[in-house]
């Protein structure tokens, strides 16, 4: 075991000396630490260091305590999730009858998803005053994009839409009702719903770079997230949370059977499947504005690791990845950094332009890069590793962006066309 602490160690420390990481690393086995660390500020503006009892929020691995939630009520004969979703919905927030709530758990809905360049929900609307009709109206009651059970896609509409149905069906707010029958059962004190204005003891502030300068996240009404984000945990408490998972606390194992069970893409309830090591991993990632979480649990060997952030400098899941290779005794290469490629301003200027308006632009300033976001508010410094192949300058990327010419010689990127 000391050998694999020490394997660890070492290639972890390799890894976060090529990035500016903020987090806490947790890797527990049988119930012993292998490997804990925080890293970077919790707080800026007054100094605070980060550690490994500090709380982050989770982003999408809220979504597995959604699912949870609604396995409560389903066992305790409140919901039937194999019938139509409307049915425990409020009168005014009716659905496509068809959509059940297998459908909104397992992304199947084949419900409208807004989150895409397009829509103005993360450039405008998500920093305004929560209304809960007003945002299902705007962009959630619309004509379905598919037939549900027909194709799998991620869509956090599925599981706002479940929050809603927990409160409609108990009676409870969504964090009234999380904190009784998970939070408080598991002794999970750190642990809460983020509504954007309540204090959350021992909460780290979420950070971006704007050009080379590390900012304030910018800001979101985190009310909008409810179902499938704006859960605020730490280490302790999740572990709690893989412990209650793997010895089937609360629910009945008939239950779990359904919460566990594969549906399409490898999506369970909340949680992902993936035979790997020929043994079963359960995970989940959460990705947003200064956020980057992943949980990866191995029930059969009894090894938890979690990785939380509070920055974007890391890709957690290649982190992630690369640890439980250790723990398997899989070979790892040593992490390094994509090369940058030196192309000549000429070449570099046939990138730049605007792709979408206020959404996708691609700008030259002071000999640098950026992939300009939100309506020019947000600089992603980008490089060249390959014509047509750009990477981020100060945080970790599985998949480069591709920038090239289609097929009638217009440059396009995310799939649109240079204005």
């Amino acid at each position: 075991m000391q050998a694999t602490k020490s394997k660890l160690k070492e290639y972890i420390n390799q890894y976060l000396s090529l990035w500016d990481f903020y987090g806490v690393i947790q890797v527990l086995q049988k119930g012993e630490v292998l490997f804990e660390e925080a890293y970077g500020f919790a707080n800026i503006e007054f100094n605070i260091k980060n550690d490994v009892n500090s709380c982050f929020s989770l982003a999408s691995m809220s979504k597995q305590f959604t699912a949870f939630a609604i396995m409560i009520l389903y066992e305790k004969g409140l919901l039937d999730i194999d019938k139509p979703a409307q049915l425990y919905l409020p009168k005014d927030m009716k659905i496509e009858e068809s959509i059940t709530v297998h459908h909104l758990l397992s992304h199947t809905s084949g419900l409208y998803n807004f989150y895409n360049f397009e829509s103005d929900f993360f450039a405008e609307y998500n920093k305004t005053e929560y209304s809960r009709n007003d945002f299902f109206t705007r962009y959630i009651n619309k004509k379905p994009a598919m037939p549900p059970g027909q194709l799998y896609n991620y869509n956090n509409s599925n599981y706002n839409l479940l929050a809603w149905m927990i409160e409609h069906v108990s009676g409870e707010k969504y964090e009234d009702y999380i904190r009784n029958n998970i939070f408080l059962p598991l002794d999970m004190k750190n642990s809460d719903v983020d509504d954007g204005c309540k204090p959350i003891k021992n909460r780290s502030c979420n950070y971006s770079r704007d050009f080379d300068e590390i900012i304030k996240s910018p800001y979101h009404n985190e009310k909008y997230s409810i179902g499938a984000g704006a859960i605020v945990s730490n280490c302790a408490d999740l572990f709690k949370w893989y412990t209650c998972l793997r010895n089937r606390k609360i629910l009945s194992t008939q239950s779990y059977t359904r919460f566990f069970k594969v549906n399409k893409d490898n999506y369970c309830y909340g949680l992902e499947h993936h035979r790997v090591y020929d043994t079963d991993r359960y995970s989940h990632g959460g990705d947003h504005l200064g956020i980057g979480t992943y949980m990866q649990n191995y029930f059969n060997e009894d090894i938890c690791i979690i990785i939380l952030s509070n920055n974007e400098a890391i890709n957690q899941y290649r982190l992630s990845n690369a640890i439980s290779n250790i723990l398997f005794q899989v070979d790892v290469d040593a992490p390094t950094k994509y090369k940058e490629m030196t192309l000549n301003d000429s070449k570099l200027n046939e990138y730049c332009g605007t792709y979408l308006k206020d959404k996708i632009e691609v700008e030259r300033m002071n000999g640098k890069m950026y992939f300009t976001r939100f309506k020019g508010n947000l600089h992603i410094e980008i490089y060249p590793i390959d014509e047509g192949k750009f990477v981020r300058r100060f945080s970790d990327q599985l998949h480069p962006y591709t920038i090239d010419k289609n097929e009638n010689g217009k440059m396009t990127f995310f799939g649109y066309v240079k204005e």
